[in-house]
């Protein structure tokens, strides 16, 4: 079928943060879009509302970090009492990424301004309008569209719409109508006796009001988080438990009280209230994140624990990761492997989540007294004991990894895997090093490697010289191997050899690029997708396993695109 068979190439069922980013990344693409949503706006309060280290370098690629963090607070400590004991600081901005300051803003500011990017990109958000049902076919899916209940139609528009497209994406939160139209619902796991409270207020206390920490609180059968909010104010939670506690939102006097008593601050003030809320924990994950034509992405394949935040950033690799696959399926580059490999890699990692989720929700709240004062005992003899509680690297997300994706394949595996701070395998997110160009200019491989400017699905040949002189001529035959497929682009990375006048090339000379990818005497080839993660990892005198990777997963003739209009 051609293009004009179909309305649009991929249709966003859900327009909160997940939805929203995947419809930015597709526009950024050059992907045909659209994206309805039954709220006729941006969902109020602050709800999800931060940005991990390894979520901003995905958002970074498709040009959408700095627009948030405009609009956010970055967060560089995180300070804990365990039963009144304060525990050394956790510095959770230090991590190997570039973003490691933490983005504190609410999700009604992230919606307002990802729906400005995609009115900017050329889209819309088509509110008021909701996905009713759909069936797929081997060359598309055909959706039923129709108004949210009691939305009136602006400019008369049909109340009911037939819409043909590529592919479907369902965005559309925990009680997903995609989810359960493909036969992939669960029974969620409900959390007993445990309850959340919840204020956003102005605050004033002893501690200080810098928007630039996170406070957390272990106390007898609780755990309390204390995290600025967009606009000058602070949320203030209460996980416990729910005895003799009334099932209601509590009232700002309520709040206050508990604060006092669980910060031990006694002029712990709370004013100007704009969210009071309660709420109770279910989670679970869906069997599959993906049927033939239909995907799901953030909510609608999981409900997830209320632990770092992590629901909203794990569904931004879900919209990212998509992203680029629908694209290089619709411009006809990829092969059957690249978009299989969706829900291997986010149905696992969802599934991965779950489990350290659960554990850490029982670790907060569910301790009991000999749990409780043995962490209380741990805190006056480990100082540090912040950092494991709160498990900085882990929390960034910046360990997520597909080591058994269809698309990771790895010939450099050896004896040196065994010891620490080993090289980072197939499947591995890319780390960054320090380099310089060839006009001479100090950068980072980040700055090549997330180039929001870089048109289309690139991915990255990184072609180490090994510190070898010699190497060039094979590092230069790999890079031409390739050529089949323009959207690979190939970087010279020299340590010894001279620079090259043929490809692009960067200087390695003090080996940190090597050393950072674990790349020792062996020149060696790393491909790194368009989401920053080890693809292939080879030797680079053996190019035909690169090629051999290569025609397997892609077209070496993609098809013209199809456009952008959305």
């Amino acid at each position: 079928m051609t293009a004009h068979d179909y309305d649009t190439d991929v249709l966003i069922a859900g327009g909160g943060p997940i939805g929203l980013v995947t419809a930015c990344a597709l526009a950024h693409h050059g992907v045909r879009f659209r994206i309805v949503e039954q709220r006729s706006e941006p969902k109020p309060h602050s709800r999800a509302n931060n940005l991990w280290a390894r979520p901003q370098e995905l958002l970074h690629r498709i040009g959408l970090r700095d627009r948030l963090a405009e609009q956010a607070f970055a967060i560089t400590k995180v300070r804990t009492l365990i039963n009144g004991q304060p525990v050394d600081p956790v510095a959770i901005a230090d991590v190997a990424s570039p973003y490691g300051p933490v983005l504190y803003s609410g999700q009604d500011v992230i919606e307002t301004t990802l729906a400005a990017v995609i009115e900017e990109r050329g889209g819309q958000v088509e509110r008021g309008r909701r996905l009713m049902s759909f069936t797929q076919d081997g060359d598309g899916v055909t959706a039923i569209l129709g108004p949210a209940d009691g939305e009136a139609q602006p400019g008369g528009a049909a109340q009911t719409e037939t819409v043909r497209c590529r592919y479907l994406v369902g965005a559309d939160g925990g009680d997903s109508l995609v989810r359960g139209m493909l036969g992939l619902d669960f029974e969620p796991e409900k959390l007993a006796n445990c309850m959340n409270r919840q204020v956003d207020a102005k605050l004033s206390w002893r501690r200080g009001t810098s928007f630039d920490t996170l406070w957390f609180f272990y106390y007898p059968h609780g755990f309390c988080g204390v995290l600025p909010v967009w606009g000058g104010y602070h949320r203030l939670f209460f996980l416990a438990d729910d005895t003799g506690i009334p099932d209601r939102d509590p009232t700002l006097e309520e709040m206050q009280a508990i604060a006092r008593d669980v910060t031990e601050d006694e002029t712990l003030t709370l004013s100007d209230p704009i969210w009071l809320t309660h709420n109770r924990f279910q989670h679970g994950v869906a069997a599959h994140y993906a049927r033939d034509r239909v995907f799901l992405a953030g909510d609608a394949g999981h409900r997830t624990l209320p632990i770092g935040g992590q629901g909203m950033n794990a569904g931004l690799h879900d919209a990212v990761g998509l992203a680029w696959r629908l694209a290089m399926a619709i411009e006809g580059t990829a092969g059957e492997a690249v978009l299989a490999s969706y829900d291997a890699e986010r149905g696992g990692e969802h599934r991965a989540l779950d489990q350290r989720q659960r554990k850490g929700f029982h670790n907060s709240v569910y301790r009991g007294r000999l749990k409780d004062a043995a962490i209380g005992a741990a805190a006056k003899l480990l100082p540090s004991i912040g950092t494991l509680l709160q498990g900085s690297d882990d929390l960034q997300q910046l360990s997520v990894a597909y080591p058994d994706s269809p698309l990771s394949v790895d010939h450099l595996r050896g004896l040196a895997d065994f010891l620490p701070h080993a090289a980072p395998h197939a499947g591995d997110r890319a780390p960054d090093a320090a380099i310089v160009t060839a006009n001479g200019e100090s950068a980072s491989l980040f700055d090549e490697l997330y180039d929001s400017t870089a048109p289309g699905t690139r991915w990255s040949l990184l072609c180490f010289d090994g510190r070898q002189k010699a190497a060039l001529a094979l590092l230069e035959a790999a890079a031409a191997d390739i050529e089949a497929w323009p959207f690979l682009h190939a970087r010279l990375v020299l340590a010894a050899a001279p620079l090259s006048g043929k490809r692009d090339c960067v200087s390695d000379l003090d080996g940190l690029a090597h050393a950072a990818y674990g790349i020792g005497a062996r020149p060696s080839l790393v491909l790194i997708r368009p989401d920053g993660h080890i693809a292939f990892r080879g030797p680079a005198d053996a190019p035909d396993l690169l090629v051999s990777y290569c025609r397997a997963m892609f077209v070496a003739q993609p098809l013209a695109r199809t456009g952008q209009a959305a």
